[in-house]
């Protein structure tokens, strides 16, 4: 082994003493995209400093067909060198600093180019979807709407909200007359959707009802701004919340047109 090489070790050579440590050191290379068996090798590579691969091999304890790929792809994306002396092919790590460096520099261009990335999403609109589970998760939802810069407009089943969620008026509609968000809603013609209307007037909405018969439905539905929230009331409650003008848009006229039919 050249001077070099143990010049490299020696600057290299605060490594850690313990299997905890070296778990660790192998994690954290993980987490910034290195596979297991990458991280196993870099870390033997600091340790002998410039060497063969069968050498690697016998440290990192991987066979060395597959020591010799992933030294390949160490070098590649920047975390080992090779040199060719005489029939050999050595190779080192970059020092783990230099490596920090790079990513620091990578980190710095990525937030320098959130302007263009923003551009692109806008010139590439696509429709935003997220899911949602469990009371929590549908509470989530609700406090979504609190943000509205438009009327609400409403399908859903009186009786359903608030049999998951007791505390329903008490906790979410007087947030939402507090914030003068205006609601219009469509309800099945039941006990539950009479009681609703009655209160219409504190409630700052207005609610129309529809033949329970005809119409029987145990979801909700809101549409606000650009988005349109789908609730089930089903044994798992489950909300979908999609964000998208043109689909919001749409929701609207098949709302408007079931207003005229509702009374």
């Amino acid at each position: 082994m050249t001077g070099k090489a143990n010049l490299y070790r020696i600057k290299l050579s605060e490594l850690p003493t313990t299997n905890i440590e070296l778990t660790m050191l192998q994690k954290i290379l993980e987490n910034i995209g290195l596979t297991e068996k990458e991280a196993k090798i870099y870390l033997a590579m600091i340790e002998l400093g410039e060497t063969v691969v069968s050498a690697i091999a016998n440290k990192a304890g991987v066979n060395r067909v597959t020591t010799y790929d992933s030294v390949d792809k160490l070098t590649q994306k920047g975390f080992a060198t090779k040199r060719k002396t005489g029939k050999k092919l050595l190779f080192t790590a970059v020092d783990p600093q230099i490596i920090s460096l790079d990513f620091r520099a990578r980190a710095r261009d990525l937030r320098k180019s959130i302007p263009d990335f923003k551009r692109l999403k806008g010139e590439m609109p696509r429709p935003e979807v997220r899911y949602f589970e469990g009371l929590s998760g549908i509470k989530q939802m609700y406090l979504d709407t609190l943000s509205s810069k438009t009327e609400i407009l409403n399908y859903s089943d009186s009786e359903g909200i608030r049999h998951h969620w007791p505390d329903h008026d008490e906790e979410y509609v007087k947030a939402r007359v507090k914030k003068k968000i205006y609601l219009r809603g469509i309800c099945p013609n039941d006990e539950h959707g009479m009681k609703v209307r009655s209160q219409d007037w504190d409630c700052h909405r207005e609610i129309r009802l529809i033949p329970k018969d005809q119409y029987d439905f145990s979801n909700e539905i809101n549409i606000y701004d650009n988005k349109v929230a789908i609730i089930s009331y089903d044994k798992t409650l489950v909300g979908i919340l999609i964000e998208n003008a043109s689909i919001a848009n749409t929701q609207r006229a098949i709302f408007k047109m079931a207003w005229q039919f509702a009374r």
